[in-house]
């Protein structure tokens, strides 16, 4: 336990609080049981050990753990918080929750039994809380973070602090939005970067090194994320890696299952199953046409890469104006919490009441012309007219 409390203060006394994600102002830390889940790389132990270091600092009333550590070898979760709350401890800041065998359960076990300890957890995107057995959705409350919006990236690299739009402000406003946002940074000098090496808040760290950092996280999430997901065959790893290189290589891609099952060597049926994964571990993200149900065997109809980093990092060659606007303005959409659907015309449907054209500042309307609530969004442009919104400003929304 003193072990344990040493290293905690350790990596507190080394957290730097010089930028401070504006996700970590919304959670309400007052819940007796908070999950947060992510991406790799999205910063989700920075956040936690930010809230402890800024409330509680050395206090031993708060105790930073992961669940990685070889103490845990030979030691329950159970038996420290028991002995936590008995040293006077009031809250558990559980890292990597997901790399300990029935977290849930002993979790869950802890939040029933000791309601005077509160526990703050992250875990990986690909674990699903509602599927459980312990039933944790009924106690947890659970929030993701996501990457770095294109308003954040200017945040984190000193250029600007702009402030959040919503949608519904954006489309009616969005001429007003954009000349006021330009009086403070030139929108596409910097639009370019934060494509290639902005998503991850450790481009802060070292931009030469960011896109071999993005590698790493996705063999991580490939040969380690993956395999605490119930069912998931480990020796699939390699085959996962090739499944998602095909994709990489031709997005936005339409699934032919077939023809990926023949090039993977694995059946129709996993394949479907580990595009879902892929989705659930934020590496792609899938489109499916309006009136469809969405399920863990229902084979999307589009797939992009989950943010425009990863295109430069796995498949620079590959790296297509086109494709890069699509999955721009798909990541931030779906980072925002809005439903996105493919509709019969145009690229995008959105929360079943926006259709959106996606294309260079030449784009025309004519895909959408007679569609209510129709939008193009063009790139290459500061500022839009009428239905026409620049591209940049939807990184606004996150």
């Amino acid at each position: 336990m003193e072990t344990l409390q040493i290293k905690s203060n350790i990596v507190i006394q080394d957290q730097s609080m010089d930028i401070i994600r504006e996700q970590g102002r919304l959670i309400d830390w007052n819940d007796r049981l908070i999950g947060i889940v992510g991406a790799r790389g999205t910063g989700k132990t920075t956040l936690m050990l930010q809230r402890l270091k800024e409330q509680y600092g050395f206090n031993k009333e708060a105790l930073y753990i992961t669940m990685d550590d070889i103490y845990f070898t030979s030691h329950t979760l159970s038996d420290l918080a028991v002995t936590f709350r008995q040293q006077g401890g009031k809250i558990l800041f559980i890292d990597e929750v997901h790399k300990y065998p029935d977290w849930a359960k002993e979790i869950k076990n802890i939040y029933d039994f000791y309601r005077d300890l509160k526990i703050v957890f992250t875990g990986s995107s690909v674990i699903d809380i509602s599927r459980k057995n312990a039933d944790l959705s009924r106690r947890a409350v659970q929030y993701e973070l996501t990457g770095l919006s294109y308003r954040e990236f200017l945040q984190f690299s000193g250029i600007a602090a702009p402030k959040r739009s919503s949608l519904t402000d954006l489309l009616k406003h969005h001429v007003e939005i954009a000349h006021e946002l330009m009086k403070d940074f030139k929108p596409l000098k910097h639009f370019g970067d934060y494509l290639k090496f902005g998503y991850y808040p450790f481009f802060i760290e070292n931009i030469h090194t960011y896109h071999m950092r993005i590698e790493r996280v996705v063999r991580l999430i490939i040969e380690e994320d993956l395999q605490f997901i119930s069912g998931f065959n480990p020796h699939h790893s390699r085959k996962v890696y090739q499944l998602l290189y095909i994709l990489a290589t031709n997005v936005p891609f339409k699934p032919n299952i077939s023809k990926l099952a023949e090039k993977t060597g694995m059946s129709r049926n996993i394949i479907v199953e580990y595009l879902y994964y892929l989705e659930g571990a934020r590496l792609i993200n899938t489109l499916s046409a309006a009136g469809r149900s969405t399920s863990i065997l229902q084979k999307p109809d589009k797939v992009f890469l989950e943010n425009t980093n990863l295109s430069y990092a796995l498949t620079p060659e590959n790296a297509d104006r086109g494709t890069i606007r699509e999955a721009f303005f798909m990541g931030q959409l779906k980072n925002s919490k809005h439903d996105i659907k493919l509709p019969s015309k145009g690229d995008f449907l959105v929360d079943d009441k926006y259709t959106f054209e996606i294309g260079g500042k030449a784009k025309s309307g004519n895909q959408i012309n007679g569609i209510e609530e129709s939008f193009i969004v063009a790139d290459d442009i500061e500022a839009g007219i009428s239905n026409k919104i620049p591209l940049w400003l939807f990184g606004m929304l996150g």
